[in-house]
């Protein structure tokens, strides 16, 4: 799954004490994780990924980080979950009543674009409401599709996105992280041990958790696919 090699973390100064048990070794001032730690516990967060959406749950990607930003959306994407690579909506795990009224302004704004609802109003008028489903895009865009909040949630950078980890844990939904040398481990329910700055690194572990959820979803449709042969056909009576 991993290739062998050197991972760095982040400089020797700046390690976090809760990480030491991840940490190999230090060379040039850098911190080297232990990757076949780092196996043992991608393997512990695919899996619990896989079998959340094996039982239809949802789990939500995200990373603002610059280096991860088109990561994420591609891979998310790609495996037809919610993401966010913007600007992290405070309450959109506390307080998602309010987060969902946007979503559904931006979704009511798209649609009415593309019925042609909006051409009776000014070209101004036109070029505004294109302004505003722009900007909804950014904030939202990535999670038009969400009803309800997530059963799990994927974090590139515990420390960046710091504010929607601690929504999550106060609305005890699991986060499955990529956790660096200067992060604290205890604040993630599935933590991967991994330099969170490379982009190499990034793309490697957001693949394998989208491929993860691609297994989850397969499963998913093994079981429909078993329950509706396994259901009785109605007899038609005359």
């Amino acid at each position: 799954m991993l290739k062998s090699g050197v991972h760095f973390g982040h400089k020797v100064s700046k390690r976090h004490p809760k990480m030491e048990p991840y940490i190999f070794g230090a060379k040039n001032g850098f911190h080297i994780i232990d990757i076949e730690k780092t196996q043992i516990k991608l393997q512990e967060a695919l899996e619990f990924v896989k079998k959340v959406v094996s039982n239809g749950g949802t789990i939500l990607f995200l990373g603002t980080k610059k280096q991860a930003q088109s990561i994420i959306a591609k891979s998310a994407g790609d495996c037809g979950v919610p993401y966010i690579i913007e600007r992290w909506l405070g309450g959109t795990f506390t307080n998602f009543s309010a987060i969902s009224k946007v979503i559904a302004k931006y979704n009511s704004l798209k649609e009415k674009r593309s019925k042609g609802e909006l051409n009776k109003y000014t070209k101004k008028e036109r070029l505004e409401f294109d302004r505003e489903i722009e900007k909804l895009e950014k904030t939202v865009g990535g999670i038009a599709a969400l009803n309800r909040v997530p059963d799990a949630v994927f974090v590139c950078d515990v420390k960046k996105e710091k504010t929607a980890v601690r929504e999550a844990i106060k609305k005890n939904i699991p986060v499955v992280a990529i956790t660096d040398t200067n992060t604290n481990p205890e604040n993630v329910n599935y933590p991967i041990p991994a330099n969170d700055d490379a982009v190499k690194s990034i793309e490697l572990i957001v693949g394998l958790v989208a491929e993860a959820v691609k297994e989850g979803q397969k499963e998913k449709d093994s079981k429909k696919d078993t329950a509706s042969a396994a259901k009785p056909k109605e007899i038609n009576k005359k």
